[in-house]
Formats: structure tokens, sequence, C-alpha cells
């Protein structure tokens, strides 16, 4: 195969790959912006604010070093949500009931103590208390996962721009090569041995 040849088919292929980088890259991209909007306005809606640098609760180590530096902001992204529901209503729904049997007991657990003690009004009151604070952390970190799915397809978009931007360097520099071989340069052309005369 001539080498002129070789280098126009590796070239064209190479255009190929980075068009469907270049496209791949771009649905990544509208992918992460989708995301990221929705994500924002949905917790824009919830009007949920972090307690202000001066509420005593951030003095609990469970508390403070995870969501100081969101000290009285608008909760309205996916790091913040992560934030919220681990180390703010995670914290206070185990408080739920301290000191008593059925402190730091999740929803369902609390559902089969209460078949034991149908009497109890504060263990009802509690596992109300509970179920709100869970679900609320549930939709919180569905928001938070949404968001990472976001911020994962705007790296997978840079990639496909990077990599393809490098194809279509790579491909034109095939096509100026094409241009230069001479015509009769073979591809893996089999070499032919010297012969020696013999007089």
């Amino acid at each position: 195969m001539r080498r002129r040849t070789f280098d126009a088919l590796m070239a064209s292929g190479g255009l190929v790959i980075a068009l469907v980088l270049f496209v791949g890259g771009a649905l990544l991209l509208v992918g992460f912006n989708f995301a990221n909007s929705n994500v924002h306005s949905q917790l824009a809606d919830q009007r949920i604010f972090f307690p202000t640098a001066d509420n005593p609760g951030l003095k609990d180590p469970r508390i403070g070093p995870f969501i100081k530096q969101y000290a009285g902001q608008q909760l309205v992204t996916g790091a913040q949500a992560e934030a919220y529901a681990d180390h703010y209503i995670a914290v206070h729904i185990a408080d739920t009931g301290k000191g008593t049997y059925y402190a730091g007991k999740t929803y369902a657990e609390m559902g089969a103590l209460q078949k034991a003690h149908p009497t109890d009004t504060t263990l009802t009151d509690a596992r109300n208390t509970v179920f709100k604070g869970e679900t609320l952390r549930g939709l919180l970190l569905q928001a938070y996962a949404f968001w990472k799915i976001g911020q994962i397809a705007l790296i997978g978009a840079i990639v496909a721009f990077a990599v393809g931007g490098v194809m279509l360097v790579l491909s034109l520099l095939g096509f100026w090569h094409a241009r230069k071989v001479p015509d009769e340069v073979e591809v893996l052309a089999p070499r032919v041995k010297a012969q020696t005369v013999t007089a």
C-alpha cells in the first residue's frame, strides 16, 4: 500500500474519532448543565438555610467541622446537600429520644418497638420526627447523587474534548504528511537485499 494512501486513511479515521469525541463531549456537557441546574433549582425551592456561624449547635464536633464553611448560606448545591444530610440532619435523628430505650433507632426499628409499647406517645412523636428527618435526608442525598453524576459528566466532557482535540491535530498532521510523501513510497514494503557481484 502506498504511504500516501495509508496516511490519508489513518487521518480520515482520526477525524471520525475526533468528531465522535466532540459530539460525546457536547452531550456530556448538556448532561452536566441539566443535572446542575435542575439540582440547584429544586434545592433553592426548598429554602433551606444552614445555621449561622454564631449558632451553638456548630460547636458539636459531629456538625461544626462539616458545615461551618456553609454557615448562613442557602442550600443550593449537591455538596451542600450531602453535608446538611449527613452532618446535620443525621446527627439530629441520632439524638432523637436520647437517653430513652428507642434512642438511635431508625423509623423502621421504632415501628417494631411501637408494637411492643402501643401507649407510649413519646415514642410515637419521636418516630414521626425520625420519619420526617429520614425522608428529608434521603431526598437531599438523592439530589447529591444526581449532582455528583453531573460532575462526573463534566469531567467526561473535558476529557472527550481534550482527546478529540489531540485526534484532530494528529489527523491534520496526517493529511499534511500525506501531501509531502513521494508517490512511490510504500508502507511496509519488503526490503530488497543488496546483491554482491562476484567476478
